[in-house]
């Protein structure tokens, strides 16, 4: 691994991480109220993009960081359709 897929992996994991408080609290809570439903939509809408990105362009830190990233942000939708 080069320097520059470890920069990438880095970052990949600060920024899917990010997310990782959000999703906790969803988890114990069932709480969704307060969540704008159309950020989370255009926040994986871009995820999505970024990863078949990744996937064209064979890059696996911006693969491994926009699934990662997706799949906690589909986790937050689907909370937020089902508890609304």
């Amino acid at each position: 691994m080069d320097i520059a897929d470890a920069i990438g992996f880095a970052a990949a994991v600060i920024c899917s991480g990010a997310m990782l408080p959000q999703v906790i609290k969803i988890y114990r809570t069932k709480e969704t109220r307060d969540l704008s439903l159309g950020a989370f939509a255009a926040l994986g809408t871009g995820l999505l993009l970024w990863l078949v990105y990744g996937l064209l362009i064979y890059s696996a830190p911006v693969i491994f960081g926009n699934a990662v990233g997706l799949s906690l942000i589909l986790y937050v939708v689907i909370m937020k359709l089902k508890q609304g």
